[in-house]
Protein backbone atom coordinates (compact mmCIF):
# COMPACT_ATOMS: atom_id res chain seq x y z
CA UNK A 1 0.00 0.00 0.00
CA UNK A 2 1.44 3.45 -0.92
CA UNK A 3 0.88 6.26 1.84
CA UNK A 4 -0.38 5.66 4.91
CA UNK A 5 -3.08 3.57 6.17
CA UNK A 6 -4.78 4.93 8.68
CA UNK A 7 -6.34 8.64 8.93
CA UNK A 8 -7.76 10.99 11.45
CA UNK A 9 -10.74 12.98 9.75
CA UNK A 10 -12.24 15.52 11.14
CA UNK A 11 -15.31 17.54 10.75
CA UNK A 12 -17.35 19.84 12.75
CA UNK A 13 -21.18 20.77 13.43
CA UNK A 14 -23.00 23.52 15.19
CA UNK A 15 -24.63 20.90 17.96
CA UNK A 16 -23.74 18.68 20.36
CA UNK A 17 -26.54 16.04 19.62
CA UNK A 18 -25.27 16.43 15.49
CA UNK A 19 -21.93 15.68 16.50
CA UNK A 20 -23.33 12.57 18.77
CA UNK A 21 -25.24 11.37 15.80
CA UNK A 22 -22.56 11.96 12.93
CA UNK A 23 -20.14 9.89 15.42
CA UNK A 24 -22.34 7.21 16.47
CA UNK A 25 -23.31 6.64 12.55
CA UNK A 26 -19.66 6.23 11.29
CA UNK A 27 -18.77 3.95 13.94
CA UNK A 28 -22.09 1.86 13.86
CA UNK A 29 -21.04 1.29 10.03
CA UNK A 30 -17.61 0.51 10.50
CA UNK A 31 -16.25 3.91 9.10
CA UNK A 32 -14.29 5.03 11.92
CA UNK A 33 -12.89 2.49 14.79
CA UNK A 34 -13.49 5.83 17.21
CA UNK A 35 -14.79 8.96 17.02
CA UNK A 36 -13.85 11.47 19.54
CA UNK A 37 -15.97 14.66 20.41
CA UNK A 38 -14.35 18.07 21.63
CA UNK A 39 -16.65 20.90 22.33
CA UNK A 40 -17.30 23.49 21.79
CA UNK A 41 -15.04 25.78 20.10
CA UNK A 42 -15.17 29.14 18.57
CA UNK A 43 -15.35 29.26 14.76
CA UNK A 44 -14.07 31.99 12.85
CA UNK A 45 -14.79 32.09 9.27
CA UNK A 46 -15.78 33.89 5.77
CA UNK A 47 -19.19 32.40 4.63
CA UNK A 48 -20.99 33.88 1.70
CA UNK A 49 -19.41 37.48 1.83
CA UNK A 50 -19.70 37.67 5.16
CA UNK A 51 -17.13 37.28 8.31
CA UNK A 52 -18.82 34.60 11.19
CA UNK A 53 -18.72 33.61 14.66
CA UNK A 54 -20.34 30.55 15.71
CA UNK A 55 -19.73 28.24 18.38
CA UNK A 56 -19.26 24.07 16.84
CA UNK A 57 -18.58 20.44 18.26
CA UNK A 58 -15.68 18.87 16.33
CA UNK A 59 -15.61 15.70 15.65
CA UNK A 60 -12.48 13.19 14.95
CA UNK A 61 -12.68 9.66 13.94
CA UNK A 62 -10.36 7.64 13.47
CA UNK A 63 -10.07 5.14 10.44
CA UNK A 64 -8.15 3.51 7.71
CA UNK A 65 -7.28 5.18 3.99
CA UNK A 66 -9.22 2.38 2.39
CA UNK A 67 -12.60 3.58 4.31
CA UNK A 68 -11.78 7.37 3.63
CA UNK A 69 -14.25 7.32 0.99
CA UNK A 70 -17.15 5.85 2.52
CA UNK A 71 -16.85 7.88 5.70
CA UNK A 72 -16.62 10.73 3.45
CA UNK A 73 -19.71 9.95 1.53
CA UNK A 74 -21.48 9.03 5.00
CA UNK A 75 -20.56 12.31 6.54
CA UNK A 76 -21.99 14.49 3.26
CA UNK A 77 -24.94 12.87 2.93
CA UNK A 78 -25.76 13.09 6.95
CA UNK A 79 -24.32 16.37 7.63
CA UNK A 80 -26.86 19.54 7.22
CA UNK A 81 -23.92 22.03 6.23
CA UNK A 82 -23.90 23.21 2.45
CA UNK A 83 -20.30 22.98 2.79
CA UNK A 84 -18.67 20.47 5.76
CA UNK A 85 -15.75 21.12 6.97
CA UNK A 86 -14.03 16.88 6.24
CA UNK A 87 -10.32 17.33 6.29
CA UNK A 88 -8.56 13.98 6.18
CA UNK A 89 -4.78 14.09 8.36
CA UNK A 90 -2.60 11.07 7.29
CA UNK A 91 -1.31 8.98 10.65
CA UNK A 92 2.10 8.36 9.99
CA UNK A 93 3.07 6.83 13.38
CA UNK A 94 1.36 5.24 16.36
CA UNK A 95 0.40 1.70 18.59
CA UNK A 96 1.28 -1.18 16.34
CA UNK A 97 -1.87 -2.51 18.64
CA UNK A 98 -3.60 0.28 18.53
CA UNK A 99 -3.34 0.83 14.80
CA UNK A 100 -4.31 -2.87 13.94
CA UNK A 101 -7.82 -1.94 16.69
CA UNK A 102 -8.54 0.77 13.83
CA UNK A 103 -8.02 -1.91 11.35
CA UNK A 104 -9.97 -4.35 12.82
CA UNK A 105 -12.42 -1.75 13.71
CA UNK A 106 -13.40 -0.85 10.17
CA UNK A 107 -12.99 -3.96 8.24
CA UNK A 108 -16.63 -4.38 6.79
CA UNK A 109 -18.41 -7.54 8.14
CA UNK A 110 -19.60 -10.26 5.89
CA UNK A 111 -22.83 -11.35 5.86
CA UNK A 112 -24.21 -14.28 7.72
Amino acid sequence: MTGPAWLTVLTTTDSEEKAHTLARGAVDARLAACAQITAPVTSVYRWQGAVETGQEWQVLFKTTAERYDALEAHLVAAHDYETPEIIATPVVRGHDRYLAWVSAGTAPVAPS
